[in-house]
């Protein structure tokens, strides 16, 4: 269930279910069905519960919700506007079905009611919510009364994450086949509470046809390729990672990568420090080596010595043209390379410099720029959605493009893209992005290509955080990667 389907996408994965024999009121019945058993679970003890219902197959739902709940002994109070019997197709034939009353959709619904069921509008919304049904959007959310959404929240874009004029804020959200882009993406996430997938019918082989390129950065996505040790290897075949270190007064971001990058499975981790921080690093560093690389022709000749496979520079290094040249310098040299921070903001007068050295080379890059790195060096990328516009940046770039944040995007030069799902408020604190550019590193160096490599780092990195929890700092995080790696690892043997 890793796959993510836009608006357009869920209603072809709809259209060849139903071309496959499929009914489309079976569909519906089951989606309604799969919301009312989300209501009597979450409250077996509640009497009344009040039913939005819209003027598409949204409504259908909410409309087979409810003669399901009134079957099971609750007191329903369901609001439309309209005629039923205009509804679409199979929408119509649900509201026909159903046998209490119907009340205007206005906020008196409300009074009373132990539960709301929001069954407006859903993952397809394409303009904005105003008049009348914001105003009851926002009674509904004033009212403090738990709400269920049916797919996703109305209001929110499921293609995007977007708020469309205002939207439900729900306590679970009950969605079917596969989640939506907007189910993880800032800020409709925060409108949608639990979410729930629910099976309605539609054949995993439909998927064949439609071919959706986005997906949840979840193992399954990743782990069958993931480089675990094996009893015949040895540290010389688990890569040689090089980061570089800035000057003496800046160094601890540079070691704190090459931690990561160490515990995350690099077979060697080389500090390249330039001359005035040698002393500096080496009063700090035991199983990471250190190596003098002073400017770009010193990290040249250490770059000659092909066995250093993956190369990391940017954190503590400054924006300037000394880590300008020692970026050109690396790409244009053999291993896959890491670019984050400094290294990213030094192209930010030249950007196209930077991407015709990465197109220009075999070797993967991967860059890991938060929101105001990526404005610098992309602009005003187009796109109506963080996945849009890391796409973009990708296919501009040549490199994987790991777009931080709450919702962090991955995207591929070949408009492959996850969005990660497992990102906690923790990770807000000074160093953590150093330490998750380690974490790309390592994989870089065991052999990976730029996707994996960052969406493995980016669920590593949200994973050790989650252990961790309050009071995390990023030291923490390195420290924490053999329990993620265990948990990985049970992942995996659970099939």
């Amino acid at each position: 269930m890793l796959e993510l389907l836009t608006a357009k996408e869920m209603g072809h994965a709809d259209k060849l279910a139903i071309e496959g024999g499929v009914a489309g009121a079976v569909l519906m019945e089951n989606a309604g069905r799969s919301v009312a058993d989300e209501v009597s679970l979450r409250f077996p003890d509640a009497t009344t519960v009040a039913i939005l219902c819209g003027p598409g197959n949204n409504g259908g739902d909410g409309f087979v919700a409810a003669r399901q709940l009134l079957e099971r002994g609750y007191f329903v109070r369901l609001g439309f506007d309209g005629d039923p019997s205009k509804l679409p197709a199979d929408a119509a034939a649900m509201a026909a079905r159903y046998t209490g009353a119907v009340h205007p959709l206005e906020p008196v619904l409300f009074d009373g009611a132990d539960v709301i069921v929001d069954g407006l509008f859903g993952a397809g919304l394409a303009r904005p919510i105003e008049g009348k049904f914001a105003v009851l959007i926002d009674a509904a959310n004033a009212s403090g009364i738990p709400i269920i959404a049916i797919d996703v929240p109305s209001g929110v874009d499921g293609s995007t994450g977007l708020i469309l004029g205002t939207a439900i804020r729900a306590l679970s959200s009950v969605t079917f086949f596969r989640f939506k882009p907007g189910h993880f993406l800032m800020p409709g996430h925060l409108h949608c509470g639990e979410l729930h997938l629910a099976d309605i019918g539609i054949p995993d082989e439909v998927l064949e046809t439609v071919k959706p390129a986005l997906y949840a950065n979840e193992p399954g996505l990743w782990l069958d390729r993931y480089p675990w040790p094996t009893v015949l290897g040895h540290k010389y075949l688990r890569g040689h990672a090089v980061v570089a270190s800035g000057p003496a007064d800046a160094t601890g971001a540079a070691r704190l990568a090459a931690r990561s990058a160490l515990r995350a499975g690099a077979g060697l981790v080389t500090v390249a420090s330039p001359r005035n921080a040698l002393a500096v690093n080496a009063a700090q560093l035991t199983a990471v080596m250190l190596r003098e690389a002073d400017g770009p022709q010193g990290l040249a000749a250490l770059l000659a010595d092909t066995r250093k496979n993956a190369f990391l520079i940017g954190p503590g290094h400054g924006v300037d043209e000394d880590t300008r040249q020692m970026v050109l310098t690396a790409l244009q040299a053999e291993p896959a390379v890491v670019l984050d921070a400094d290294a990213l903001t030094s192209f930010a007068e030249n950007p196209e410099e930077l991407f015709d050295a990465i197109r220009a080379r075999k070797a993967p890059v991967v860059m890991t720029p938060h929101a105001g790195e990526f404005a610098r060096l992309f602009g005003d990328v187009p796109g109506a959605s963080k996945v849009d516009r890391t796409r973009t940046a990708a296919s501009r770039s040549g490199a994987t493009v790991v777009l931080k944040g709450p919702d962090t995007v991955i995207a591929a030069p070949d408009g492959r893209a996850a969005i990660d799902t497992n990102g906690t408020p923790w990770l807000a604190t000074a160093g953590s992005g150093d330490a998750m550019a380690g974490m790309v590193l390592a994989m870089l160096a065991q052999g990976l290509g730029g996707f994996d490599a960052g969406c493995i780092a980016v669920w590593m990195h949200g994973q050790a955080a989650k252990l961790f929890g309050p009071g995390l700092i990023a030291e923490d995080l390195p420290e924490l990667i053999p329990e993620v790696l265990e948990e990985l690892e049970e992942y995996g043997s659970d099939g």
